[in-house]
């Protein structure tokens, strides 16, 4: 047949499917997209309502709150969304749905107005749910079994992630320094648009992949959800495990939480779900191979939870760190915080190929290169770069302000770590999963992922200080003195926030600075606010000849001026202990994983020497590792 009578589906461009770059430039713009908005998305909750350039005017500790339930539910929806393409739409519907959703989501963003951040969010959420899973599985379905250009199929097409996050994190960054947040969600809204007008374009390409699955279609081994919860309850020591934790995930918020009471409820009863499926699961393996192979798999799970719980810090903590505490000039121009975002993609498309040589080297040398191995190596390596960030905490304490690089080599060591790890784990895990279970466990696979960005926000949150509230008590005429920014009328005049430095310290078991008028300009919000001030200088025995550094942050809301005071020693002290904890944890566990190598192994029963049948040809890579 000549090539020019081929049906579109068929054609080909530089020798692999025309349908492959049809996705490629879908999947790059969708990244753009997702990629430039998560680089401003804790630094926009972060900057105060009434800067220069506004934004919500959160404390650090609900930003990364936030964040952490957010990149949480981006992972937890793609279960749902998988499970509509399978059963209902079919994959390539179910892009195009999600496609629509990501550009209403990221429209919404760059809209002024409170209302419109919570519900842009909540479309990005069901918009990547309905996307990620399933582009992933049209890129497989692209090529026939057995075809040798899969694999680089699936490289070409990881390239277009990758490039898609690293010019995002520098676009979408640049243009929400110099000319607003909102106009960064709306140049990544743009971004979706371009995505879905090349996926609707290219949709004659892919007629043959991701089509609405019909009964001759469906898997002979496929296991339904009905199924799992019906035997789940009707065991009785797997139902009195789900009571006994329902009712946990209920005190335990109701009497010990103060905040986000409801959403952290939710959280524990789903982690309930999660382990009566896990136990129902076990429970109906019939062999003692497979149970011995699902007992490892739980633990590739605790690895996953591990690795992202510290590797997500990037968005987070991180991304704070860079826009606060360091020095990001670079020959006189300022660098914006989310470009830093940008390192990650970057190095994955510089080392990628380099690290895959590595392991196969040490693999063809007869050396240890197994799955578990690598992914413990890789939590281990990135919880070294968290090295670097306890050396900027000190030379932040020593200098005021923390170098660039310190980020630079974290954010390698992070990527070294995260390349050696995340691309086996998804594979180890299809290799041991049970045959009929096998789709089932893709969901749980991402829901540990999504758990993983969970602890991430949490660790965040616990790594900043409860703030001292205060409020302004005195005449812009009283403060404008104890200011040091330039045009102190013009704060005043249009009511703009600013901060007071200052030195403080504890005299006749009392607050004092260094400038006894600051103590006249404001008051606590609340009494224990000045018990605590109190007590944090007393922990370090501050006295006027040992001062600490204090910050007075005023931003102004609701017709006053509002803010908190920041003990800048005791913050460092926790964001040292932070970087300091996850670096001790990830070393220690990950060695604790390679000690435990030879007895893990003999539990996989040979799964990586040898196929497991059914299993390895179901078309598995339905799930990307690089969703984030």
């Amino acid at each position: 047949m000549n090539m020019s009578t081929k049906p579109a589906h068929q054609k080909e461009l530089f020798g692999h499917p025309t349908g492959l770059y049809i996705l490629f430039f879908t999947e790059l713009w969708e990244r753009f997209s997702y990629y430039g908005m998560r680089a401003i998305l804790t630094l926009y909750m972060l900057a105060k309502v009434s800067d220069e350039n506004p934004g919500l005017g959160w404390d650090e500790g609900k930003a990364l709150a936030i964040y952490g339930w957010y990149t949480m539910l981006v992972y937890v929806a793609s279960i749902p969304g998988g499970i509509i393409a399978d059963k209902i739409l079919g994959q390539r519907k179910s892009v195009m749905v999600g496609g629509w959703l990501l550009v209403a989501g990221h429209g919404v963003l760059s809209i002024e107005q409170s209302w419109a951040f919570y519900t842009g969010l909540l479309l990005i959420v069901l918009g990547v749910g309905m996307l990620k899973p399933n582009i992933s599985t049209m890129v497989g379905g692209l090529y026939k079994e057995g075809d040798p250009r899969r694999d680089k199929g699936f490289s070409i097409f990881y390239i277009g992630i990758n490039v898609g996050a690293a010019v995002a994190s520098i676009l979408v960054g640049w243009v929400a320094a110099e000319y607003g947040w909102h106009y960064g969600f709306g140049l990544a809204a743009i971004g979706m648009v371009l995505g879905q007008l090349v996926y609707v374009y290219g949709t004659r390409f892919l007629t043959h992949v991701g089509n609405k699955p019909t009964k001759a279609t469906a898997s002979d081994h496929d296991v339904s959800l009905n199924q799992i919860f019906s035997q789940m309850f009707s065991t009785k020591n797997t139902l009195i495990v789900i009571v006994l934790l329902a009712a946990t995930s209920v005190f335990i918020p109701l009497n010990f939480m103060e905040t986000e009471v409801s959403a952290y409820v939710i959280f524990f009863l789903f982690l309930t779900l999660v382990v009566g499926f896990m136990m129902t699961v076990y429970q109906d393996l019939e062999s003692k191979i497979q149970k011995d192979r699902y007992l490892v798999l739980l633990l590739s799970f605790l690895i996953v939870i591990v690795f992202w719980g510290a590797f997500e810090q990037a968005g987070g903590l991180l991304n704070i760190y860079a826009q606060q505490k360091t020095d990001r000039m670079l020959g006189g121009w300022e660098i914006p915080a989310a470009f830093f975002q940008s390192l990650n993609p970057t190095y994955i498309i510089i080392f990628g190929l380099p690290v895959a040589i590595f392991w196969q080297w040490i693999k063809n040398k007869g050396k240890e290169a197994s799955s578990i191995f690598k992914m413990a190596v890789g939590v281990i390596i990135m919880g070294l770069g968290f090295v670097f960030m306890v050396f900027a905490t000190q030379q932040y304490a020593a200098n005021g302000s923390a170098a660039l690089y310190w980020l630079i080599f974290a954010y390698l060591l992070h990527t070294i770590g995260e390349l050696s790890a995340s691309p086996v784990a998804l594979s180890f895990i299809t290799k041991l999963a049970p045959v009929k279970y096998g789709a089932l466990m893709m969901g749980v696979y991402f829901a540990a992922t999504g758990l993983g960005n969970k602890v991430a926000g949490i660790i965040g949150e616990s790594s900043q200080a409860e703030p001292i509230r205060i409020e302004l008590n005195a005449s812009a005429d009283q403060v404008k003195p104890l200011l040091t920014e330039n045009k102190t009328d013009s704060i005043f005049a249009k009511n703009k926030a600013f901060t007071i430095e200052s030195q403080a310290f504890v005299s006749n078991g009392n607050f004092a600075f260094d400038k006894s008028d600051i103590s006249e300009i404001f008051k606590f919000k609340e009494a224990k606010s000045k018990e605590e001030f109190v007590n944090r200088l007393n922990g370090y025995e501050a006295s006027s000849s040992e001062s600490l550094t204090v910050f007075l942050n005023f931003d102004y809301k609701n017709d006053k001026y509002i803010g908190q005071i920041v003990v800048d020693q005791f913050q460092t002290d926790l964001e040292f202990r932070t970087f300091a904890g996850i670096t001790i944890f990830c070393v220690i566990f990950g060695v604790l994983v390679i000690l435990l190598l030879k007895p893990l192994k003999r539990l996989t029963h040979g799964a990586e020497e040898k196929e497991i049948e059914g299993l390895e040809q179901e078309g598995f890579e339905l799930a990307d590792d690089e969703v984030k």
